[in-house]
């Protein structure tokens, strides 16, 4: 019995943004392309991004910039990035109708904070191609002739192709179906994996006060990395406090620096709630205010200028009575105060893991795959795009951006060479 089904050019696997955009395009140059998902339906991880308004794309920095943004990778997204970036995806949802809106710090959402309507108008892109969508299925593996793919086993059937391009992201957000399935076919195929770690990532600390602080917010707090006593690394912006410890984009952003750091050894998060003072300028700051307040006690002068679980913290961890008035603290009293602010310590328990994850670092290496197309340097017929890669960033766009500019390239690509 013949177990071989349809015969295509280009076939995708994972139907994330990069995979249907890399589907698209492949399609809109008129290659035969079939779309493999293992979910019943697409872009199931997409809905989540932005929680569900779908944060596209950055648009407030150059080519330069953003590639600076990505680390010591970002470099290697320079060909992709100049030639499909936040601009191309913003005109290119335009013509499928789908408007966009900047919000703070460069970030682009749809105009209806719907992450919905950008996977319907990446759907519609497909159906426009003659994309073959084949959702609930799972790849077993390849087949191979003189060193290329020559189909995909899927159950008792073998999918023929010309070209194939895994898609297939990484290990963040397991229940959306990214289980790491692309790093073991990766390896299989003769290419190296950098270990997966999760990344963009909450943080449980081991102090158990911090539940005190549970859904607190700070807008512009900075925190220093510290450890073995040296201080490793400094972030700045906004924090939330959660029962277990650090979120927010400041912390989430910082996330992979601890993470690297806690393989060599334990990690301190010094807290700054006044990053914008010297301990010195700060101290001086309050022996001028406790003058002019003398009168006022403890607490009503402070929850002026902190929030009442947080001065409940501090007051706390200072050993000092909320009523005692101002004009009565101690020097050493008052410096306590003055070291909470610039110096409250977190011991990092752990970054969460992959469930709790918004991306994966780590995954295929880059120098085995060619910036210019996206293609592997070691299965000639085999190319690569979005989370799968060895390449991530921030909050605020820059993930999604690596999947479409990645995506669209690896499709444009595969085409242009059937």
């Amino acid at each position: 019995m013949d177990k071989s089904i349809k015969n295509f050019d280009v076939a995708v696997i994972g139907g994330g943004p990069a995979g249907m955009l890399a589907a698209g395009r492949a399609a809109e140059l008129g290659a035969k392309v079939v779309l493999l998902e293992k979910n019943s339906t697409l872009g199931k991880k997409l809905l989540l991004t932005g929680n569900g308004r779908c944060n596209l794309t950055q648009i407030d920095c150059d080519v330069k910039e953003f590639i600076e943004k990505l680390g010591k990778n970002g470099k290697f997204l320079f060909s992709a990035l100049s030639f499909f970036g936040p601009n191309e995806i913003i005109n290119f949802f335009a013509k499928k109708n789908l408007l966009t809106k900047v919000e703070k710090n460069g970030r682009v959402f749809p105009l209806s904070d719907k992450a919905t309507d950008v996977l319907l108008a990446l759907i519609k892109y497909l159906k426009e191609g003659k994309v073959e969508i084949v959702a609930g299925v799972q790849v077993k593996g390849f087949e191979f002739l003189k060193n290329k793919i020559s189909g995909i086993r899927i159950d008792d059937k073998i999918v023929n192709i010309n070209k194939v391009i895994l898609c297939t992201g990484g290990k963040a957000y397991p229940v959306t179906g990214s289980t790491g399935d692309g790093y073991l076919w990766t390896k299989e195929l003769g290419h190296t994996v950098i270990a997966p770690m999760p990344a963009l990532a909450p943080i449980k600390v081991q102090e158990n006060w911090v539940s005190d602080l549970q859904g607190v917010s700070l807008e512009n707090a900075k925190i220093n990395l510290w450890q073995n006593e040296k201080k490793q690394a400094s972030f700045q912006g906004e924090i939330l406090f959660t029962h277990f410890g650090l979120s927010g984009p400041l912390i989430i952003n910082a996330s992979k620096n601890i993470n690297a750091l806690l393989q060599k050894g334990s990690v301190v998060i010094e807290l700054e709630l006044f990053p914008e003072l010297t301990i010195s300028e700060l101290d001086k700051k309050l022996i001028l205010a406790f003058r002019e307040n003398n009168k006022k006690d403890v607490k009503n002068y402070f929850k002026e200028i902190l929030s009442q679980k947080i001065l409940n913290l501090i007051l706390k961890l200072a050993e000092i009575d909320p009523d005692k008035k101002l004009n009565f603290l101690t020097k050493k009293e008052r410096r306590s105060i003055v070291m909470l602010l610039k110096s409250l310590k977190f011991t990092v328990a752990e970054v969460m893991g992959f469930e709790q994850a918004m991306i994966t670092s780590g995954g295929v290496a880059l120098k085995e795959i060619d910036p210019k197309t996206m293609r592997s340097k070691i299965i000639e017929n085999l190319y690569f795009a979005g989370e799968i890669l060895d390449l991530d960033g921030p909050t605020g766009g820059y993930n999604l951006q690596i999947c479409w500019s990645t995506g669209y390239l690896a499709g444009e690509s595969m085409a242009k060479i059937i």
